[in-house]
């Protein structure tokens, strides 16, 4: 399979496209250094990737910039970032895309814990997160030509331990278990589902 790995240059897509290219043929799509670039906050951008890039099998996201910080610091402005960014940006990756994903393709998205157990600062994310999953769900009913879509909802991962003090209880997920998640997604037979890897 011809798999898009968008982010690919970050802790998840590194490791993914790592674990990936053993596999299948995998193309790095970041906005710097990688096989093609792209800004997902530019549907212009998305375009041009998917031009480049022609046919393809797969996407796998693991990009979505979103603002982390204090509520109180919270603005209309800091906000659009993860509207900007995770949310429309991976929505952008499936509404462009669609129009040249091979059939029976899929689209995998990034989204996570946060959706449904929030923690402090990451008010953003939160609200990111739950409109890519609604959007996961009604785009499964409508997609067409055997065309797939999932998200991947996992909680803090054991590579970025940068975050580990914002999620206190939570047990990292593993990377073998995030590669899993994904695997699942890209692979299976569901759509329209939240994969929460563990």
């Amino acid at each position: 399979m011809k798999i898009i790995i968008v982010g690919a240059s970050g802790t998840m897509g590194t490791y993914l496209s790592s674990a990936f290219e053993k596999e299948h043929e995998i193309v790095r799509a970041d906005r710097s250094g990688a096989d093609v670039q792209v800004d997902i906050t530019s549907p212009e951008s998305i375009e041009e990737m998917y031009k480049k890039v022609g046919t393809f099998d797969a996407v796998i996201s693991t990009a979505g910039p979103t603002f982390v910080g204090p509520w109180n610091k919270l603005t209309d402005k800091e906000f659009r970032q993860g509207i900007e960014g995770k949310m429309m940006g991976q929505i952008n990756l499936v509404l462009i895309g669609q129009h040249y994903i091979n059939a029976k393709g899929s689209f995998s998205l990034i989204t996570g814990a946060l959706t449904h157990d929030p923690q402090k600062n990451f008010a953003n994310a939160s609200a990111a997160n739950g409109a890519v999953e609604g959007f996961v769900r009604a785009a499964a009913i409508e997609l067409q030509n055997g065309i797939r879509i999932n998200a991947v909802s996992p909680t803090v991962i054991e590579n970025s331990p940068q975050y580990f003090p914002y999620f206190p209880g939570d047990i990292p997920v593993t990377m073998k278990q995030l590669e899993f998640g994904f695997r699942k997604s890209a692979f299976g037979a569901n759509t329209g589902q939240v994969i929460k890897p563990h």
